[in-house]
């Protein structure tokens, strides 16, 4: 036979529930709140774009908001990459390269990057190239992309600039 529980533990229990819905109630309606609620100190949208200006801070910002959304949960918040970015893994695909002046990035022309960040990389390079790199054309439109290329230059010394300004004609 089953002992009745004392009014104590009726109590203990009754409030455990209840703070726990409590706190089930408010996390529910804090995610639906953030998720809701737009990006209040998110830089302003900059027009016209006319290419990776590295020069222009309001585009640089700009660039360096979209980043933090959309690219650094793979290339990294310091644009340094995942580890052992040059060692294929299994699936042969690479790691997400750094953005900073050790990866690539700037070894390439500003049309090239606009086109492996719109389209994705496979589709720029062809021949069934093993990536992780998707494209973006549907989540950001022209001026984000460049927006984010001219946060990436900022990052780089004067001299790379250059070198890389030469290559994108």
């Amino acid at each position: 036979m089953k002992s009745p529980r004392s009014p104590k533990t009726v109590a203990a229990l009754a409030l455990i529930v209840a703070v726990a819905v409590a706190v089930a109630a408010w996390l529910v309606v804090a995610g639906r709140d953030q998720q809701a609620s737009p990006v209040t100190d998110s830089p302003a949208r900059v027009s016209p774009v006319t290419g990776a200006d590295a020069s222009n801070p309001e585009l640089v910002a700009w660039g360096s908001d979209v980043y933090s959304r959309h690219c650094a949960s793979c290339h990294g918040a310091n644009l340094q990459g995942e580890p052992n970015w040059t060692v294929r893994r299994v699936d042969g695909t690479l790691p997400a390269p750094p953005h900073d002046v050790s990866g690539h990035t700037w070894h390439h022309s500003d049309a090239q990057l606009f086109e492996m960040t719109k389209w994705g990389t496979a589709a720029v390079v062809g021949g069934g190239y093993p990536t992780n790199m998707p494209g973006f054309a549907d989540k950001l439109d022209d001026d984000e992309i460049w927006a984010v290329l001219a946060f990436i230059k900022s990052w780089w010394p004067e001299d790379v600039q250059a070198v890389q300004a030469r290559r994108s004609g």
